[in-house]
């Protein structure tokens, strides 16, 4: 049993609010998903402006180190902004960040990609370099 805001929380209860809101945190990474809860009316009612306050704990280590998709986080944070939200009801602004989005994750593979190369070549050249074992000389 978990106490949560003076309630008693099963174990059970425990993960299946942390299960749905992991899941509900990393939809936020979807420019897409946001323009539909814009354009629905969902990021103009406070209880879910205060919801999304409330998550901004994900940002924290040890829960951080669940999610699969860290662009949501700073979604999550740009979400705290009442014009960030206002501005997610023109479909415009979500094609926009969903293109910036693919932009980043193409140079950040391209980048990647000659960093293990460049590390690669590095390790082959030190292995070339390096004297073989049972050396006459070092006898």
């Amino acid at each position: 049993m978990c106490e949560m805001a003076g309630v008693m929380e099963t174990e059970e209860a425990a993960r299946n609010r942390f299960q749905s809101e992991l899941e509900f945190v990393q939809c936020l990474a979807n420019p897409n998903y946001l323009n539909f809860l814009a354009q629905r009316g969902y990021l103009r009612e406070k209880p879910f402006v205060n919801y999304l306050k409330y998550l901004l704990y994900w940002k924290e280590p040890e829960y951080a180190k669940f999610l699969k998709y860290p662009h949501c986080l700073h979604m999550l944070e740009l979400l705290q902004y009442e014009h960030f939200r206002k501005e997610l009801v023109n479909a415009q602004c979500a094609k926009f960040i969903d293109e910036q989005q693919i932009l980043h994750w193409q140079h950040y593979s391209r980048k990647r990609t000659r960093l293990q190369q460049a590390l690669a070549e590095q390790q082959q050249q030190q292995q070339q370099q390096a004297p073989p074992h049972g050396n006459p000389a070092s006898k």
